[in-house]
Formats: structure tokens, C-alpha cells, sequence
């Protein structure tokens, strides 16, 4: 192609000018009263375009870090803060900021604004961030990117604006309510969990719209990548006293996969009170999360405690069209943890709500072997049962909701704590026979405090799907306003079994339905 100089672009001009002259006047009326196109709007089918033409390609591992950033430990990491002033969305009731690069977070990320319509890069500038005692020999590059980005808002005083939702890491996510402490995470995907073939996604970018000056309500996009699935992420954000996200999400796999796992939530569960296999550390009980809430497509209300196994367990919760399920944090006394800066008892529970038919399929819940506190072991999510094949999009929604108190979800009483002890009376030395247990479930909430004046009418229905419930009984607990219910299991020793179990009158449930498994040593 010819060097084209101003001269000769002046000459260009004005020779369109006169050809432009030359035309029928109609046409060339037309043409000169035309409105110039605007560009399209940015918009979520941009994100869906993008992850479906980027499964179409071969996967692209990012590009290596500079050693310096590579080489930053936690510590370094982690005084690296971006400067409040430098925030994004200031005209809004947000404030966005990033995260830098460093420790384990060596992903780049691209976060963009949308303004008008327009999606624009936010570049990375050494200017954002007060390094504190961190150093580097020279300047990095201007195109690093960032780990993930934070939304704040004026979430518990209307005159400072705290972290409310953070995106930092893989694909994972953390959003918070008035009161709250950070405790478990929300996932995009999970790839094959638990499994050798495990794969780690990684949303790669991120565009946030502009929030009107008087909303409430933030909207912003994601695009994931990883070797198996791509996938097109919406997000709406509402913070509150229970903050909400609504996600929508189209999946692209790269191939067939094993086992997809859906909404996922990841959380730590270390000791507490059924479960003290691990007792050196000085606090009572270590857990952001202690069971799991599912309520089954047919109405019924299931709660697992959870556990800190000697190896990695799988639980399967078969169902259709799920309702709902969520890890939950429901000890909320802090005479329990005795943690004065980590404040487990403010640690929020996660509820995840479909906002369309799932169809056939389990919630999986895989527990994994922890000896601190210092990583999550627990893993819980939608896995369905169509076979995921490469090619084939899939199409989702949800709901999370981040409370201190789930117990609006459901009417009837709860299970709020679970013990193990031998099967005989306190201070008694008879016999215990190989391969038996009791279980003690306290129950409070819903009607049980009404049904404290008439506790022989209140049972205990218990059943285990392997050797029999031996014997069992229900008395007032004045303690908590409900019942405490015990029953004796008696296994084979080696021999596994599920539990159940739940209170009722008559042929009314009154609670929840409980459920463990239990290995008979």
C-alpha cells in the first residue's frame, strides 16, 4: 500500500468531495444527511460471543509473570494496598478497586468500565497501589494487569464505604451483608472436584457498568477460560443487610467432562462439637461454615453437619429440580470459637436459590482432610446428570443471598448442634458394645417451643440404612426453647450407614430432617 501524506490525503478528501457532488442530487443528499452508526452498546451477549469463539480455539495459558512479581511472598503481597483515592465509580454509591499481582495470585486479569456504552480498559499504573515496605528494582511493565478487583459500598455506616464484594483468585468470589466477616467463597465452576482430572477455571476478564448516582444495584460481566469449558458470566450485585447476587451463565465445554459441578461454594471446616479429630488448638471450635441445608425439590428440609475426615469423602444428595441449598454458619455464639480477631460467629452462610429448572441431577458434598485452619476442605454443589459434551452450551441461573440468620427459610424446627458419645448413661461403666454409637441432635425453632408443655406427644423418627436403631428418646431442652433427641446405632464394626433423623407429632414433621454418616470403628 502506497505512503499516503497529508498532502495526499487532502487531495483524496476533496476528490470524495466532488465525487460525492457528481451523484444523482437525491443519492447524494441521502448520503451527505446520513447519521453516522454509533457503535452497538456493550452488552452481555459481547461476553457470550467472546467465550463461545474462545472455545472454538485452543487453550492459552497466560503468559509468565516478571520474576520480581513471581517471587512476592504473602507478607509482600499482602502490603501492597490500592489507594483509596484513586477508586473508579466515584460518581456512584460504589467504589472499585484491584488487586495486585503477587503470592498465589500470578493471573492477569483485565477489569473494564462501561460508560455510556463503552467498555474501556482499566490500565495498571504503579501510582494506584502504595507498595508500603514492598520494593522493586525497577518499574513493571505498564501492561501487568491485575489479580481481581473490589466493590465497595456504604454497607454498615453511610459515611464509609466498606469491602462488600471481592472477585480475587481462579474463579472464585466473596460477597458480604451488614455485619459481616469473610468466611466461605462462591465459585463460578467447578471442573471435575475432587478428582485427579480437577480443573482449575480462571475468569480471565471483567467489564462493570457504570451505576446510575441513585442506585442501589451494580451490574457487572465475566469471561472464564480454562483447558475443558469456557463460560459468559453476569452478575447483579445488591448489597444490604442480606446482600444478594444474581449470576446468569453460558458454558462452552472444550471437550466432555466427568463431573460438572454448578454454583459450587467452598468453605473450612477444621473441629466443633461433632467432630473433634483434630484437638490441639486452643479455641473450641474452627469452622467458617457448619453443615449443609438443602431443600429437595419435593419441600423436604435436609441438614448435614459437616466434618473433618481422614480422608477425602464424598456425600450424594440425588434430587430433582432442587430448590435450594447452602452452606451454612449456624453457631453464632462466640463463647464457642473464643476468637477475638477472626470472629467466626460473624462468619456469613451462603444460600443458593435457582432461578430455573435444573432438571435431574445431586448436590455432591466432598469433605476433605484439614489440619489447620488455613485452607478450605469443604466443597458443596449442583452436579447434573446429563452428560456434559464438548460443544453443547449450558444455560443457568442462581440466586446467592449472604446472611447472619438463614432461619426464615423454612418454618419448622432446626438442627442447631450434634454430639457423639458411647451409648450409656452418664457416669455408668457398663459395657459398650463393638460398633455402637448414640447421637444427640438438639432441635429448636419453628413450633418445638409451643410443644414443650406436651413433650410425650414429640418423637424422635430415626433410621439408619445399614444394622438398626437400638434405642432412642426425646426430653424438653429448656436451654434453647426445644428438644434434645438421642438415639443408639449399632453397626458391624467396619460396616458404614447414612443416618436420618427428625421430630414429630403425630404424622406432622416438626423439624428438618438430619443426616450423617457414620463409620462403625
Amino acid at each position: 500500500m502506497p505512503h499516503l501524506t497529508r498532502r495526499g490525503l487532502s487531495t483524496l478528501l476533496a476528490s470524495s468531495a466532488l465525487s460525492l457532488a457528481a451523484l444523482p442530487s437525491g443519492l447524494s443528499t441521502a448520503l451527505a444527511q446520513a447519521p453516522q452508526q454509533k457503535p452497538a452498546k456493550f452488552a452481555f451477549e459481547d461476553v457470550q460471543r467472546r467465550a463461545r469463539e474462545l472455545a472454538a480455539a485452543p487453550y492459552a495459558p497466560a503468559a509468565a509473570l516478571p520474576d520480581a512479581i513471581q517471587k512476592l511472598d504473602y507478607e509482600a503481597w499482602r502490603d501492597i494496598r490500592f489507594k483509596p483515592d484513586r477508586a473508579a465509580l466515584n460518581s456512584s454509591p460504589f467504589r472499585l478497586q484491584a488487586f495486585h499481582l503477587g503470592h498465589v495470585f500470578r493471573r492477569p486479569v483485565t477489569v473494564n468500565l462501561i460508560r455510556e456504552g463503552i467498555a474501556t480498559p482499566i490500565p495498571y499504573a504503579a501510582n494506584l497501589f502504595d507498595y508500603g515496605r514492598t520494593k522493586f528494582d525497577k518499574p513493571l511493565p505498564v501492561n501487568l494487569g491485575f489479580a481481581g478487583f473490589r466493590l465497595h459500598y456504604a454497607l454498615n455506616d453511610p459515611r464509609v464505604h466498606d469491602e462488600a464484594i471481592a472477585f480475587l483468585g481462579n474463579n472464585a468470589f466473596r460477597l458480604l451483608g451488614r455485619g459481616q466477616r469473610y468466611g466461605l467463597s462462591a465459585l463460578g465452576l467447578a471442573v471435575n472436584p475432587g478428582m485427579e482430572s480437577e480443573d482449575i477455571a480462571q475468569f480471565i476478564e471483567f467489564w462493570v457498568e457504570t451505576p446510575e448516582a441513585n442506585t442501589e444495584r451494580v451490574t457487572f460481566y465475566a469471561l472464564l477460560d480454562s483447558e475443558t469449558v469456557t463460560g459468559a458470566y453476569r452478575f447483579d450485585f445488591v448489597p444490604g443487610i442480606e446482600s444478594s447476587l444474581d449470576v446468569s451463565a453460558t458454558l462452552h465445554p472444550r471437550r466432555p467432562i466427568h463431573k460438572l459441578g454448578l454454583a459450587p461454594l467452598s468453605s473450612m471446616f477444621l473441629t466443633g462439637e461433632n467432630d473433634r479429630r483434630i484437638s490441639g488448638d486452643w479455641r473450641p471450635e474452627l469452622h467458617d461454615s457448619d453443615g449443609l441445608l438443602i431443600n429437595t425439590g419435593s419441600g423436604e428440609w435436609l441438614w448435614r453437619p459437616l466434618r473433618n475426615p481422614a480422608r477425602q469423602e464424598i456425600s450424594s444428595f440425588v434430587d430433582r429440580d432442587v430448590k435450594g441449598f447452602g452452606l451454612m454458619q449456624r453457631d453464632r455464639t462466640f463463647e464457642h470459637y473464643q476468637d477475638l480477631e477472626l470472629n467466626y460467629e460473624l462468619r456469613p452462610s451462603y444460600w443458593v436459590e435457582p432461578r430455573d429448572n435444573w432438571g435431574e441431577g445431586q448436590i455432591d458434598l466432598i469433605e476433605m482432610p484439614a489440619k489447620d485452619d488455613a485452607q478450605n476442605n469443604v466443597l458443596a454443589a449442583w452436579v447434573p446428570k446429563a452428560p456434559v459434551e464438548a460443544g453443547k452450551p449450558i444455560t443457568l441461573s442462581w440466586r446467592i443471598t449472604s446472611s447472619l440468620d438463614m432461619r426464615r427459610l423454612s418454618p419448622n424446627g432446626r438442627a442447631i448442634a450434634t454430639f457423639q458419645t458411647p451409648p450409656r448413661a452418664f457416669g455408668s461403666s457398663e459395657p459398650v458394645l463393638p460398633g455402637s454409637r448414640r447421637f444427640i441432635v438438639d432441635f429448636a425453632g419453628g413450633e418445638l417451643r409451643y410443644f414443650q408443655t406436651q413433650p410425650e406427644a414429640v418423637e424422635v423418627v430415626a433410621s439408619t440404612t445399614a444394622g438398626e436403631i437400638s434405642r432412642s428418646f426425646v426430653q424438653v431442652n429448656p436451654q434453647t426453647g426445644g428438644f434434645r433427641a438421642a438415639f443408639d446405632v449399632q453397626l458391624a464394626p467396619g460396616q458404614s450407614g447414612d443416618l436420618r433423623a427428625f421430630l414429630r407429632i403425630g404424622s406432622r414433621a416438626l423439624t428438618e430432617t438430619w443426616t450423617f454418616p457414620w463409620r462403625a470403628e
